[in-house]
């Protein structure tokens, strides 16, 4: 469905509101709310947005529900009990604040650097994400935020390679004649593209999805390439050196847009199809098939997604996946190059400085934590390396319990008797069940926003159709609110919310017509690097250059190649893609979408099962030294040998043993900048004993 009715009140006008998905997306979907009084009439994706197209994916179809579903926390609740048992009590928001602030003084004037903010994308608006909270944080002096869970890696990749985070336009995937659709379960997690690449099939254009799992979108490409977990920049090797010994490569833009290439193709040469298919449990031929399609076919295009870039290699492999069209001259055509993020495009409109005010930190330069070790933080006594004991957490946009990785020690650590953790939410989260207080925050349709995209290059602004739900607060409020408790007294603490949508975005833009259209297109080449002009300080695209050294493969720290001794004992690589009617832990709660996924699942090959005894439907426990997790067995043909999928994010709460995935997941960080390697993970499966 692309809309969603609720009941009317008659005697009240209908409005139609221009509204923008929050969600960790490329999509970011422009929406249409249409609303009569309180009440939702219709909820749709806007037609004449150009990448929206008037669909709505299955989930944000149900924003409705998630806005008047009835746990949703509306006062302010203060713990009681223990952490971690959900049991509050509501108070005012007065009582809320003061306590609040009166605890963080405390703290701060022993060291500032023991509170730290956790954020993520929860919502991906400018002014409820980062810009009250960043002023609050930085006048404080808290520690800093490394904001790695996601896209680090990759993004970092990008950055040295192309100098920004930049990419294709969306909509030009459907002149492609050639789609490699990389670590992207493009139907689940990135509709409006697939919208595309079908119009690409139906003109003649070859799909091939790249992917260790046989997703949904795989099963509707031409072609289906399963690499094993982590081996993404191998089997790039591979494709590079079958480029070169059949002189597939467009020489004129290697010599005028490319930097360090005779070092890449010395490295290239040492990766002949046998060796890359060896690494990758592949066939020769699926490396020389894969490598003749794209260095013969124009234009080519690589729609690459993060999913590839959470292994420990994972920064290298996109720098040399991002490496391929710079070879073979795609990039001169609208239609060919790559697209990862074209987030980068968007610095041109944003105005970080004015809207997070980094100069309030007055020059303090406190430490910054990652948020993908948060476990090991939270656990660590404190030490002159270290710094101060972490003391307290505000979480906002993130439920870390649920998503971060090796969560028994996230669980510990957030389960300190001395650690004050305030969370800011619409629910009752595995996270929120061990704050000290939760305070309830607004929807997507009841605050002001702003919006930028990852996957598209439109600008989007949110208005709010309803007013807040119960006594519920948007974020900048929460924490304007909270600085006036505080004692904070520079002007910008009084700037309200709308404000903040203005300051976000440089003087050029024109706020009115974005009100009034809902949506503005940002003014870009259409094929951006045709003649080189990458963000780079040479222009070029870098294959190595002073300070950026030549990308190699590099392998998982979990696999039978690097730890052949925890292989023996577990032989099983793990992959946690996520769910198709989840985002991230967003929606777990939603009944009809919880419904429709059932409940967690492994996903096993059947000759993997069959030699362990398993069957389809049976309850299974998946370990290895860190924990193990309680769920249900599917025996699948989208499962390759030696790889099984973990579907997440599941709330904690509703896994059989109060865990999900992450509770097999590890705290080893990516090669480039310092993601969480959640695919790069060995298990073991047996079956659970009927007594558990």
């Amino acid at each position: 469905m692309s809309d969603q009715t609720t009941a009317t009140h008659p005697a009240a006008a209908v409005r139609v509101v221009h509204a923008a998905c929050p969600h960790d997306c490329p999509d970011t979907c422009a929406i249409r709310v249409t609303v009569q009084g309180q009440q939702i009439v219709r909820l749709q994706g806007d037609p004449d947005h150009p990448t929206t197209h008037g669909a709505l994916c299955t989930k944000v179809s149900r924003y409705a529900e998630r806005v008047t579903h009835p746990e949703r926390v509306l006062r302010p609740l203060r713990r009681l009990g223990a952490k971690g048992e959900g049991r509050f009590e509501p108070v005012s928001w007065d009582e809320a604040l003061s306590d609040i602030a009166g605890r963080l003084k405390a703290i701060a004037a022993r060291d500032p650097e023991a509170i730290l903010p956790y954020s993520y994308a929860g919502t991906m608006g400018l002014v409820q994400g980062e810009s009250m909270a960043s002023r609050f944080f930085h006048q404080l002096g808290a520690s800093f935020l490394d904001r790695t869970i996601c896209a680090a890696a990759g993004g970092e990749g990008l950055q040295q390679t192309y100098g920004a985070k930049m990419g294709m336009h969306l909509e030009h995937f459907a002149e492609s004649r050639l789609i490699l659709i990389w670590g992207s379960n493009s139907i689940a997690s990135n509709l409006h593209f697939w919208t595309y690449a079908q119009a690409a099939k139906r003109n003649g254009a070859k799909l091939i999805a790249i992917d260790p799992r046989r997703s949904e979108t795989a099963e509707k490409c031409h072609q289906h390439i399963a690499p094993m977990p982590g081996t993404d920049g191998a089997l790039a090797l591979g494709l590079m050196h079958e480029l070169i010994v059949n002189d597939w490569l467009d020489h004129d833009y290697l010599a005028q847009h490319v930097e360090g290439w005779p070092e890449l193709r010395a490295r290239a040469l040492q990766w002949p199809p046998e060796r890359a298919a060896e690494t990758c449990g592949l066939t020769a031929d699926e490396v020389r098939g894969l490598a003749r399609d794209y260095g013969t076919t124009a234009p080519a295009a690589i729609r690459l997604n993060y999913g590839m870039q959470r292994v420990r290699g994972g920064g290298n492999a996109v720098r040399l996946i991002a490496l391929l069209p710079c070879l073979t001259g795609a990039w001169k055509h609208r239609a060919g190059g790559l697209l990862l993020s074209a987030s980068g495009w968007f610095k041109r409109v944003r105005n970080g400085a004015a809207l997070e005010r980094p100069d309030l930190l007055a020059g303090r330069r406190p430490r910054a934590l990652n948020m993908s070790t948060i476990g090991d933080d939270l656990l660590n006594p404190g030490s002159a390396a270290f710094g101060p004991k972490v003391e307290a957490v505000i979480v906002y946009n993130s439920n870390p319990v649920a998503v971060a990785p090796d969560s028994a020690k996230v669980v510990a650590g957030f389960q300190r008797e001395d650690l004050f953790t305030v969370v800011l939410e619409h629910f009752l989260t595995d996270t929120a069940d061990n704050a000290d207080y939760v305070l309830p925050a607004t929807t997507q349709l009841e605050h002001w926003d702003v919006h930028t995209s990852y996957g598209h290059t439109y600008l989007l602004i949110n208005e709010p159709a309803l007013a807040p739900a119960g006594e519920a607060r948007s974020n900048a409020e929460i924490f304007r609110q909270l600085a006036a408790k505080m004692g904070f007294d520079d002007p910008c603490f009084a700037d309200d919310d709308l404000a903040l949508a203005r300051q976000a975005l440089v003087p050029s833009v024109d706020f009115e017509r974005l009100r009034r259209d809902g949506w503005l297109k940002l003014d870009l080449p259409e094929a951006p690097f045709a003649e080189g002009g990458f963000a780079t300080p040479s222009g070029r695209a870098r294959a190595t250059a002073p300070g950026v050294p030549l990308p190699d493969f590099v392998p998982n720290y979990e696999s039978a190649r690097s730890t052949p001794e925890l292989a023996s004992r577990f032989p099983l690589a793990m992959i946690s893609p996520p769910a198709r009617n989840f985002l991230n832990s967003t929606f777990v709660n939603v009944k009809s979408l919880r419904a429709i996924e059932g409940e967690p699942l492994l996903e096993m090959h059947a000759g993997d099962a069959a030699s362990r005894g398993l069957v389809d439907g049976s309850m299974v426990r998946v370990f290895n030294d860190r924990g193990e997790h309680h769920c249900l067995l599917k025996v699948s043909p989208r499962a390759r040998p030696g790889v099984v999928h973990g579907l997440g994010v599941w709330w904690r709460k509703l896994g059989r043993n109060g865990t999900n995935v992450n509770q097999l997941t590890h705290q080893g960080l990516t090669d480039l900048g310092g993601g969480p390697s959640f695919y790069d993970c060995l298990v073991e499966v047996a079956a659970l004993p009927v007594a558990a």
